[in-house]
């Protein structure tokens, strides 16, 4: 109880500071004209919010069921090639429908993530170690990384590079509640089915031999693991793009408050990704650089560091 007061009192702070950064414009806007003050916050900002609360949130569900599924502090979505996968998907099936198409999409990015999910799980093994399954992961984000620049390369038009280019660099950006439901359905589907599954991976961290003892269906929960994780990645980046890093810095906080348990880490790791997601676009919104950036380009520079030094500390403990 403690835990979730401790986390809904920031996230609602940050929602409502999601909703009305920049102040200063926004007011001005109210004095100048309150109807269209109140439609950029209704059709502009709030679905901006409610996007990174719903992708930020799947992103650290999705992360904490993945680490439990590999036993491995350093899987994630984006670490797995599951969210590169996505892009592949949605890109080439933008090539072939255009980006207005979000149902052709969102089938492309998951079978995308889906097909990457699978690779991994045939390179790396089911209980991969770190240096296989980093090495798996990178193997796999390459590959999807270069057949989407290809994708790029042959683009039919440079309004369609452009486009495709924007769009890979995520973004929360002209988004419409329309699509906040297009994403949030799928999206909490996935968190609640995964909730629904923390007792089995709770287990799975004693053995599969344990897990199958107190009676969970492993090999059933890994293929729901992974149609789950893809269908959530899948349906997200095909409206927003891809996001990295909140599925690996999301779970490892949430495990401190759970003592390290995948299973129940899954709603708090759901909870602290909406956070992280909200923060880096309030950092997105008041950064005084002249445009917008890509907020996939922030968490990405806030990630990665995090991402170093969690294998430095990792390789440090282990020479212990």
């Amino acid at each position: 109880m403690k835990g979730a007061i401790l986390i809904l009192m920031p996230a609602t702070a940050l929602f409502v500071l999601s909703l009305l950064t920049p102040w200063s414009a926004l007011h001005s806007l109210a004095m100048q004209d309150p109807t269209l003050a109140s439609a950029v916050l209704l059709e502009l900002r709030l679905p901006r919010a409610l996007l990174a609360l719903i992708y930020g949130g799947m992103l650290g569900a999705s992360g904490a069921a993945i680490q439990g599924l590999f036993a491995n502090p350093l899987a994630s979505p984006d670490l797995t090639g599951t969210t590169s996968g996505a892009a592949l998907g949605a890109v080439v099936t933008a090539y072939l429908f255009g980006f207005a198409a979000p149902i052709a999409l969102s089938i492309g990015s998951v079978l995308g993530a889906l097909a990457a999910l699978i690779l991994l799980l045939a390179l790396a093994g089911r209980r991969a170690e770190t240096a296989t399954l980093l090495l798996a992961g990178l193997a796999i984000s390459a590959l999807a990384g270069a057949l989407t620049t290809l994708a790029l390369a042959l683009a039919p038009s440079p309004f369609a590079f452009y486009d495709a280019y924007d769009w890979l660099m995520g973004s929360l950006v002209d988004r419409s509640l329309a699509q906040a439901a297009f994403a949030g359905v799928p999206a909490l589907a996935t968190i609640a089915l995964l909730w629904r599954m923390r007792a089995a991976l709770d287990s799975l961290t004693l053995g599969e031999e344990v897990a199958e003892s107190l009676g969970h269906d492993v090999q059933r929960m890994r293929v729901w693991i992974v149609c789950l994780t893809a269908l959530g990645v899948g349906a997200c980046v095909a409206i927003c793009g891809a996001i990295g890093f909140v599925g690996l810095v999301a779970p490892i906080f949430a495990r401190r408050l759970t003592g390290g348990h995948p299973g129940r880490a899954i709603l708090p790791a759901a909870a602290i990704g909406g956070l992280l997601l909200l923060a880096a676009d309030v950092v997105v919104r008041t950064a005084p650089l002249g445009r917008t950036l890509p907020i996939g380009v922030v968490t990405a520079l806030l990630g990665a560091p995090f991402f170093l030094w969690l294998v430095v500390h990792m390789r440090w403990r282990m020479a212990r």
